[in-house]
């Protein structure tokens, strides 16, 4: 069986939805009685197709998911995770402007979880390399988070365990 990590850790914009939620589009958001997610423009509002399943995956592997977020939209990107349903899957969200260290820390103190034990999905290189540092397995996301990336991540966590 692959060793699976703890806490698998999710940035927002560009890994879960195609877009930056503080420049893009345009909170607040509401739902539609169709299902679609629209911006105070009406401006469709949508995630990457595979994250509902990618985190459905995790919590069927029993793998704990939280959120960490560098976006000064705090309020929008809370609300788009609810719209989404995506709430349910998220013991803990990070989202304030910031270092991702401090993001990390806070998870690390709230959870117990070592960052050896941590796995962290992002699609900013600097935000990997500082992450990194903390002895987190990162990935970094190219177009967006799906399920192929999300095996790549969890083998490569798997790796980095066999090898320590």
């Amino acid at each position: 069986m692959m060793r699976l990590p703890e806490l698998a850790v999710f940035d927002l914009d560009y890994t879960l939805w195609p877009f930056w939620v503080d420049t893009h589009v345009d909170p607040p958001f509401h739902k539609s009685s169709d299902g679609t997610i629209r911006d105070r423009r009406g401006q469709n509002v949508r995630l990457y197709p595979e994250v509902p399943e990618v985190l459905e995956r995790l919590q069927g592997l029993g793998v704990s998911v939280a959120a960490a977020s560098r976006t000064g939209e705090i309020e929008g990107a809370k609300q788009l995770l609810e719209l989404f349903d995506l709430d349910r899957y998220f013991i803990h969200r990070e989202i304030y402007p910031g270092s991702k260290v401090t993001h990390f820390e806070r998870l690390q103190q709230k959870t117990g979880i070592p960052f050896s034990q941590m796995v962290f999905f992002d699609d900013e290189n600097r935000n990997i390399a500082d992450v990194g540092k903390l002895g987190v397995t990162c990935i970094h996301i190219q177009n967006g988070m799906s399920l192929q990336t999300l095996i790549q991540g969890l083998e490569m966590f798997a790796k980095t365990q066999a090898g320590s």
